[in-house]
């Protein structure tokens, strides 16, 4: 796009002002400025455009052809910049507060929340966009997000939120029949569930020490939330991310099988622009996300660890 050719800012202001009023010592009361800053903004401004806009009749001033055709088009101009500016002020300290998030986080975690951070905060109207795609602060309409990650995104203010775990999970229905999951070895008889990241199978099955699964076989789905429910209905058995198994477990719907857990690869972030904390709602939020985040560990310390078998089941990676 070719450079636009504009005058200063100050000059138009300037120019309209006086036009409005027809004369330079109101428009600069208006401005807050002296009649002397008027007079020299609106000469810069007529040489700038290379014609005359007033003409000096004694003491008053008079607007001539051009100029009366200017003032027009930049008081629209100025009312239009002032709209956009007054609207977008406005939405900023609206109730209104868009998070995004992974789609699977949203509805396991963020999503059954909600309610309790509306009835702390009922004039804040929490809008969840949920994607996969990592979003342009300068450029999409987002407060703030949620972010799975290793943590380095340049520019932005980056909240460590909470690491995750990785264990077995499955229906209660599978820890009896004729295959019981009561080693890891047996999972050789079930059908194992993947989301996108298969190869968090195959790692598990070498930290219990189990050579003879074929880590890849078995369904996959897109969202982890969509493994946790196939588990749920009995289709096989699931790598479960601790951070999305929502009240699964304390509710009867799955069970740990085994004991042996490993820590996630990356781990959940609260990403914003620095300038986002300007707005009491992003504060907000924030803190709340934060209070959530230390209750769920506090209720993980006290629960009991229980498993499928209540049996002890140590292993470690090997070469650690």
């Amino acid at each position: 796009m070719a450079d636009r050719k504009l005058p200063p800012l100050n000059a138009l202001r300037a120019f309209e002002a006086a036009a409005r009023q027809l004369s330079f010592t109101r428009a600069g009361q208006e401005l807050h400025v002296t009649q002397a800053a008027i007079s020299h903004q609106v000469k810069a401004l007529e040489e700038w455009l290379g014609l005359a806009l007033f003409r000096r009749r004694g003491r008053a001033i008079v607007l001539t052809e051009n100029g009366q055709n200017y003032s027009a088009a930049v008081r629209e101009g100025l009312d239009l910049m002032e709209a956009a500016t007054d609207r977008l002020t406005k939405r900023q300290d609206s109730g209104i507060l868009t998070v995004t998030t992974l789609a699977s986080f949203a509805s396991a975690w963020l999503v059954p929340r909600l309610g309790r951070f509306r009835a702390l905060h009922s004039d804040i109207d929490v809008r969840v966009a949920a994607s996969d795609e990592v979003v342009d602060f300068a450029r999409d309409d987002v407060d703030l997000a949620i972010r799975y990650g290793n943590g380095h995104w340049p520019g932005l203010e980056v909240l460590p939120l909470m690491t995750e775990e990785v264990f077995p999970v499955c229906s209660p229905a599978l820890l009896h029949g004729a295959h019981p999951l009561l080693r890891p070895e047996d999972l050789r008889y079930h059908t194992l569930l993947h989301d996108d990241m298969r190869e968090s199978w195959r790692r598990w099955l070498l930290a219990a020490g189990v050579e003879d699964v074929d880590p890849d076989r078995g369904p996959g789905y897109n969202l982890s939330a969509l493994v946790i429910n196939a588990a749920v209905d009995g289709q096989g058995v699931a790598l479960a991310r601790s951070a999305l198994l929502g009240n699964h477990l304390a509710e009867g719907r799955l069970v740990r099988p085994f004991e042996l857990e490993l820590p996630a690869e990356f781990a959940y972030y609260l990403v914003h622009p620095a300038r986002a904390l300007q707005h009491p709602k992003v504060r907000v939020f924030r803190d709340w996300v934060l209070a959530e985040v230390a209750a769920d560990r506090e209720r993980a310390a006290a629960a009991p660890q229980i498993t499928g078998h209540h049996t002890s089941y140590n292993s470690a990676v090997p070469g650690q």
